[in-house]
């Protein structure tokens, strides 16, 4: 039987990936030499967690923890990135998305999960944690983009604005989260889906998937499609009946987390990694956040926002 390895595009993680070719069949090997644990066993372990609740997930063939990799199977290489980005009518294809996310949420979280002699616990999104994540702006797309001696001063102001915000969220951390649910995580083949990287699992607020899908800074969807998804969200998932104001400042406040954590992690893939490949997105980055900075719950935010970042001009990065 011929062998034949390849090596195939990575993301944003200190992993890499190879097509594995053995005979008419194929496998993915990952490779980690940098935060192994979380990057191999995580990742085998959440994979599990989904295939065993029925969502299409990569399947491990082997485990070679030890020599910094695992092999699982080959779900496909074409994405639902590739599938929707030129597709006039696209609600259709994210509404099947969106189901995958409720069947997410329905998942019964476990105290522990085990992988062999390895055991996981999935952690609970905290008002740390979200701080954790948007200072990634701060400390990485403020530090190139103003003068250093303001920095300090920016980030205590605007994180204190933030904290309450944050403290606003509705509702409770009590649901599985991906985390990364964007359309390059989902691999499409014959008419089925598969979630990949899935590592960074964790326990949280209902809405966050949805902002990963809705408010992606990798396909430019009009505000009105991005409404509607919200809403036929709201009318399938276990949030129907709650308050729909409730549910929209959740998810606003989320999309302005998550989106200041992707532009410090864009400037930090560029300027630590050599990925300069990532800032193209900043531009909509920021659209998406002015987007929804016009829920009127951000109006002492977007007048901190206006006066000390002065969003205009750091639109591009180069």
């Amino acid at each position: 039987m011929n062998f034949r390895l390849k090596k195939i595009s990575g993301d944003a993680s200190f992993r890499e990936f190879y097509r594995l070719k053995k005979g008419n069949n194929t496998s993915i090997i990952v490779q980690a030499n940098k935060e192994k644990f979380k990057n191999l066993i995580t990742y085998a372990i959440i994979n599990k967690l989904l295939r065993t609740n029925n969502i299409n997930a990569p399947k491990l063939i082997s485990n070679h923890y030890q020599h910094n990799m695992i092999e699982i199977s080959d779900l496909g290489e074409k994405t639902f990135y590739d599938l929707v980005l030129k597709k006039k009518n696209k609600f259709n294809y994210y509404k099947d998305l969106i189901k995958i996310i409720i069947k997410l949420q329905k998942i019964k979280i476990k105290e522990k999960y085990f992988l062999g002699k390895y055991k996981l616990k999935l952690q609970k999104y905290s008002l740390k944690n979200l701080h954790k994540e948007s200072d990634l702006f701060f400390d990485w797309y403020l530090k190139f983009n103003s003068k250093k001696k303001e920095n300090s001063k920016i980030k205590r102001i605007l994180k204190k604005e933030l904290n309450r915000l944050y403290k606003k969220l509705h509702f409770k951390n009590n649901t599985f989260v991906h985390r990364d649910f964007h359309a390059s995580n989902i691999i499409v083949k014959k008419k089925t889906f598969g979630l990949v990287d899935s590592q960074d699992a964790i326990i949280g607020n209902p809405l966050y998937d949805v902002v990963s899908l809705i408010d992606d800074v990798r396909i430019k969807l009009p505000s009105n499609l991005q409404d509607k998804l919200l809403k036929y969200f709201y009318s399938k998932s276990k949030l129907k009946g709650e308050n729909y104001q409730n549910l929209k400042n959740d998810y606003d406040v989320l999309s302005i987390q998550r989106n200041f954590k992707i532009l410090g992690i864009f400037i930090r893939l560029s300027k630590r990694d050599n990925k300069s490949i990532y800032l193209k997105y900043l531009p909509h980055t920021w659209k998406l956040i002015n987007r929804r900075l016009k829920n009127p719950i951000f109006k002492d935010f977007q007048f901190l926002l206006n006066k000390y970042v002065k969003i205009k001009k750091f639109k591009r990065i180069t």
